[in-house]
């Protein structure tokens, strides 16, 4: 499968009552109690440790896992440990209707996939989308498909800028490549 098509188990971050959690900040991604590491291999542990109902995700994620969040996914401080946990623990892609615009930028810099899925809401209220489907999608098209339900829904495509720092791995290797 080429870099561009992904797929992956999506992991809908939802609250006690079953809605989808907004506004998840920086701090609840990764607790600045934990800034003192610095190897992001170790990072991973630690992801989502302050957000309540949430702190055994390291535990249960797997590899090429799709977050699937609300709105401002992101917000709060700039630190990047928010975005490296995620990469330690391989996951494969977030997705939101928004992000912070230093949240969004870090993960883009980084080489990792953070996508724009603007009807979630609906995705999720119909059932379109639920914890453990299997999801694929194209990140240059914005074709996403439930594989597990049968159903295409779309996403944001990268803009080309982010899918040349994604294809390179982040943006100092991206830099190189400039001549």
């Amino acid at each position: 499968m080429d870099k561009d098509i992904r797929q992956g188990r999506a992991v809908v971050l939802l609250n006690e009552h079953g809605k989808i959690i907004e506004d998840i900040d920086t701090d609840q991604i990764f607790h600045n109690a934990h800034l003192h590491i610095t190897d992001i291999a170790q990072m991973g542990p630690y992801a989502f440790g302050n957000l309540e109902g949430w702190k055994d995700f390291p535990k249960n994620c797997g590899e090429g896992d799709i977050l699937i969040a609300g709105r401002n996914f992101g917000a709060g401080s700039s630190r990047q440990q928010a975005v490296d946990c995620f990469t330690a623990l391989k996951v494969g892609a977030i997705f939101a209707p928004s992000f912070s615009a230093i949240y969004f930028r870090n993960a883009v810099n980084s080489g990792f996939p953070v996508l724009k899925i603007h009807d979630l809401e609906a995705l999720i209220a119909g059932k379109g989308i639920v914890t453990d489907d299997v999801i694929r999608f194209d990140v240059r098209s914005g074709r996403a498909e439930n594989v597990t339900r049968g159903t295409a829904f779309k996403i944001e495509p990268m803009s080309p800028v982010q899918h040349d720092i994604f294809v390179a791995g982040d943006l100092f290797k991206y830099g190189k490549r400039i001549k």
